[in-house]
C-alpha cells in the first residue's frame, strides 16, 4: 500500500523505514526542512540500531522517500507520529497532532501516544499505537509482541493490521478508546515494576540483603517475569514519565483513585536524591569534590537525554558544588554543569568517585585497572550493575551498589 507517515522522529522514521522493508511505499513527511534533506541523503541523527542501514535501503529501492509538511495526499493511509509532550497539567499536549488532523484528507492512523479518549473525538481514525522502545526500535517493529488496532469499522481495522502481516505478530482488533488505553496501561505497568525495584533495592540496604538475589528469585516465576527487574537511579525517557502523568490525570478526570501510579511516580521522584545522598555518604561533603560520571542518557543503546535520570542526579551534584566530568558513548558537548569528554579514562581522571549512571554494556568491558591508576580515590558508584564485582575489585576499586 502507499503509506504517509507524518513525523520523522524515533517512531516516525522508524514506522516509515519499516514500512518500506516490508514492501510499502512509503512517503514521511516532517516539518523540519533540514531534518529532511538530511534524511533525504541517507543520514540518519538517531542513534538506533539498524535504522540507517534500512533508511538506505528504502532510498535505494525508491519505496521510501521524506518531504517537508505535515499534511500528504497521494496515499492510502496516514500514519500520525508526532510529539505529544507534558503539558503544565500533566495532560499530553495535542496540539501537533490537531494540526496534522485538520490538514489529512486521507483515512488516518493515530500511532503517536495519546490521551485515551482522542479518537473518538475523530470519527473514522485507526488508534494503532506503538510500543517501540529506544534502542530496539527496528526489532520491536519487525518482531513485534503483537499488533494492537482499535476502530469503529471492524473492515479499517483488519486492513491496517494486515499493514504488518509480513511480520506474523498476533493481533488485537478493539475500539478506539482500548487500543488508546492498552499503551498506557502497559508503560505505566513497567513504571509501576521498576519502581517498586527500586523500593526493594533501598529495602536490601537497610536490611543488609543482596537485591540481585532477591531479583534473581522473582523473575523466575512466570508470573512476574525478567524484565524491568533492574534497580537504577529512576526511569526517564521520552515516554513512562510523560505516559504515567497522562493516565494520572486521565483517571482524575474519570474519577478514579489511581494511587498506586501516584506512588510510583512519587518513588521515582525519590531515587535520585537517594543516589546522591549514597554518594555523599561516602565522599563526606560534595562541595569540592571531582566526580566521573559514566553515562548521561536515559538508557543504553540510545543517545536520548530526555528526562534522563543521569542528568537528574548530575544537576543535585552540580548544586551540591561537584565539579563533574562526564563521558557517554552517544554524547557529545558539554552540558550545564557537566564537562562531557570523549573517554571514559579523561572521566575517572582525578576523580574522588567514578558513578555509573548509564547502563551502556562497553562499561564492563573498560579497562579498569587502567581507570583505578587515574582516579584519586578508588571508589566506583555502579547504579546499574553493569561492572563486574571481580573486575573492579581486582582493579583495586572500593566497589558500591544500589541494594547492598
Amino acid at each position: 500500500m502507499r503509506i504517509g507517515v507524518v513525523g520523522a522522529g524515533y517512531v516516525g522514521l522508524t514506522t516509515a523505514a519499516c514500512f518500506a522493508h516490508l514492501g510499502h511505499r512509503v512517503t514521511c513527511a516532517d516539518v523540519d526542512a533540514a531534518k529532511v534533506r538530511a534524511l533525504s541523503a541517507g543520514e540518519v541523527a538517531l542513534h538506533e540500531p539498524g535504522l540507517r542501514e534500512l533508511v538506505a535501503e528504502g532510498l535505494e529501492s525508491g519505496r521510501l522517500r521524506f518531504v517537508q509538511g505535515s499534511a500528504l495526499s497521494d496515499v492510502d493511509y496516514t500514519f500520525i507520529c508526532v510529539q505529544t509532550p507534558t503539558g503544565a497539567d500533566g495532560e499530553a499536549d495535542l496540539s501537533a497532532v490537531e494540526d496534522v488532523l485538520g490538514r489529512t484528507s486521507t483515512p488516518v492512523v493515530l500511532k503517536s501516544t495519546v490521551p485515551v479518549g482522542t479518537a473518538a473525538r475523530h470519527p473514522g481514525v485507526v488508534s494503532n499505537p506503538e510500543f517501540l522502545r529506544e534502542g530496539h526500535a527496528v526489532e520491536d517493529f519487525l518482531r513485534p509482541q503483537r499488533i494492537v488496532v482499535g476502530a469503529q469499522d471492524e473492515r479499517q481495522a483488519r486492513e491496517v493490521a494486515g499493514l504488518y502481516g509480513a511480520t506474523r505478530a498476533p493481533v488485537v482488533l478493539t475500539d478506539n478508546t482500548s487500543a488508546e488505553l492498552v499503551k498506557y496501561a502497559s508503560n505505566c505497568f513497567l513504571a509501576l515494576k521498576l519502581s517498586y525495584v527500586n523500593t526493594l533495592a533501598e529495602l536490601c540496604e537497610q536490611l543488609n540483603a543482596d537485591i540481585d538475589g532477591v531479583t534473581e528469585g522473582m523473575r523466575l516465576d512466570d508470573r512476574i517475569g525478567a524484565s524491568c527487574l533492574a534497580p537504577g537511579p529512576g526511569w526517564g525517557g521520552s515516554c513512562l514519565p510523560k505516559d504515567t502523568l497522562a493516565l494520572l490525570a486521565t483517571a482524575r478526570t474519570a474519577g478514579v483513585d489511581f494511587a498506586t501510579l501516584e506512588a510510583a511516580i512519587a518513588t521515582n521522584r525519590h531515587q535520585p536524591r537517594r543516589v546522591v545522598d549514597r554518594i555523599r555518604s561516602e565522599t563526606g561533603p560534595l562541595a569540592g569534590a571531582r566526580i566521573g560520571l559514566l553515562g548521561l542518557t536515559f538508557k543504553a543503546g540510545t543517545n536520548d537525554l530526555r528526562d534522563s535520570p543521569a542528568l537528574v542526579v548530575a544537576g543535585m551534584l552540580a548544586r551540591e558544588g561537584a565539579t563533574l566530568t562526564a563521558y557517554d558513548p552517544c554524547v557529545t558537548g558539554n552540558r550545564p554543569g557537566i564537562a562531557v569528554v570523549g573517554s571514559a579514562a579523561e572521566a575517572a581522571a582525578g576523580a574522588d568517585v567514578l558513578v555509573v549512571l548509564t547502563e551502556w554494556p562497553e562499561f564492563a568491558e573498560l579497562d579498569w585497572p587502567e581507570l583505578a591508576q587515574r582516579v584519586r580515590v578508588p571508589l566506583l558508584f555502579d547504579t546499574r550493575h553493569v561492572v563486574p564485582p571481580e573486575k573492579a575489585e581486582e582493579a583495586g576499586f572500593r566497589l558500591v551498589r544500589i541494594g547492598h
